[in-house]
């Protein structure tokens, strides 16, 4: 890996990390709005925690060397779920934050999109694979 990818692959690890954790705050408090986004779409409080520990455990896999694309699989497949309930049942906006939810969601999903991509060959039985 070149110095450039290394500088990138840090660089979109850290923001999507910095993310998912800051989040888990309002999840594992309790938080209105936490309350209210899993109350409407059916998940309340089952889906609020698990979604949190799941987010916790693809931050610290994020920051890990050896298990970076197992934490951007798991912050893919997250945070494709929040994406799919904001454009279905949420909305772009939720409770007025002006789609700022919305917004960290799509930054976390492009951050592990990019992660993965660079981190591909580490992919076991898959990863050898790819060329370049």
């Amino acid at each position: 890996m070149n110095k450039y990818s290394k500088i990138i692959s840090m660089a979109v690890r850290l923001i999507a990390a910095i993310i998912l954790l800051q989040t888990l705050f309002f999840k594992f408090s309790g938080a209105e709005e936490s309350i209210y986004i899993f109350t409407k779409v059916g998940m309340e409080p089952w889906g609020r925690i698990g979604s949190g520990i799941g987010e916790l455990i693809a931050a610290v896999l994020f920051l890990i060397p050896s298990t970076i694309w197992l934490g951007a699989l798991m912050s893919l497949g997250i945070i494709s779920g929040a994406i799919f309930f904001h454009l279905t049942v949420l909305g772009i906006e939720v409770q007025g934050d002006g789609g700022q939810l919305f917004i960290y969601a799509l930054l976390v999903f492009v951050c592990s999109f990019i992660a993965l991509v660079i981190h591909r060959k580490q992919i076991p039985y898959i990863g050898s694979k790819f060329q370049g």
